[in-house]
């Protein structure tokens, strides 16, 4: 994982409690390629983590439930940022404005598909708010009703 030198580790068990998930989730995170693994850990090793690894796995936790994102959604947004990162790394490695410009034109497309990917949950969650204020008037009339409201 990330554990710099003279940083503490920690084992999955004990990440797996500060954050909130079970070992599975991390396991299953590492599988899909959100969370390194360490290199050159052989199979059936124990898996140590690092204060960046804790961190990172907060965020992704955060972006899931934030957005209610599917595994799959998580997977196309990460990718999005560290295709970003290293857009940024280039960036600072050009001197050519046209390398640059192609740069900046990379990133907006990163940037527009994270943004639609929010945009849809906004949508979403804009339809449950009109589905349950529709609900909402439709019980406050029928309090207005049976409190005598209406008399038939």
């Amino acid at each position: 994982m990330n554990a710099t030198a003279g940083e503490r580790t920690l084992r999955i068990g004990e990440v797996a409690e500060r954050v909130g998930v079970t070992p599975r989730t991390i396991r299953y995170y590492e599988e899909l390629g959100l969370l390194g693994s360490a290199p050159g850990r052989a199979k059936g090793e124990h898996r140590l983590y690092g204060e960046t690894d804790v961190a990172r796995l907060r965020e992704l936790i955060r972006l899931r439930d934030l957005l209610g994102l599917s595994l799959e959604e998580l997977v196309g947004l990460v990718e999005a940022e560290e295709a970003r990162a290293a857009l940024r790394d280039r960036w600072h490695d050009s001197r050519s404005d046209a390398e640059r410009l192609r740069i900046v034109e990379e990133a907006i497309e990163h940037v527009e598909r994270q943004l639609e990917l929010v945009r849809a949950r906004q949508r979403t969650l804009a339809e449950f708010a009109g589905e349950l204020e529709d609900k909402l008037r439709r019980l406050r009339r029928r309090r207005h009703e049976l409190a005598g409201g209406k008399r038939g």
